[in-house]
C-alpha cells in the first residue's frame, strides 16, 4: 500500500484557492480511498495505481480552467501494511505517552 500526500493549486486564481481544493476533495472522496485532509494538503491511502489515478484526475480537473497549476507530492510505500493513515500517528502518540493534536 502507498500513502500519497499532495497539495495542488492554481497559481493565477488569487490568494484563496479553497474552491479548487474542494474540487479536488470531491474527486478524492468519490474514489472510495481512505484519506485525510489537513491544512496544507491531503493524504490518500491505496494501491499505487489507485493513488496516482486520483492525483491525475485532480490535475486534469484543475487544468480545465486554470492555465498554471502547481503540485507537490510525496509517497510512502510499505509492503504488506494498510491502515497506516491511523497507525503511523498512533505509534508516535504511544511512544510519546500523551495525546497530540491530530485530525
Amino acid at each position: 500500500m502507498v500513502l500519497l500526500e499532495f497539495s495542488i493549486s492554481p497559481l493565477e486564481k488569487g490568494a484563496s484557492v479553497s474552491p479548487y481544493v474542494a474540487r479536488s476533495l470531491a474527486i478524492i472522496d468519490a474514489s472510495g480511498l481512505d484519506y485525510r485532509l489537513h491544512a496544507m494538503g491531503t493524504i490518500v491511502e491505496g494501491e499505487l495505481v489507485q493513488v496516482l489515478d486520483v492525483l491525475q484526475k485532480c490535475m486534469e480537473a484543475m487544468a480545465t480552467d486554470c492555465d498554471r497549476v502547481t503540485c507537490t507530492a510525496k509517497m510512502d510505500y510499505r509492503r504488506g501494511y494498510s491502515g497506516r493513515l491511523a497507525t503511523k500517528v498512533e505509534s508516535v502518540v504511544e511512544k510519546l505517552g500523551k495525546d497530540l493534536k491530530t485530525l
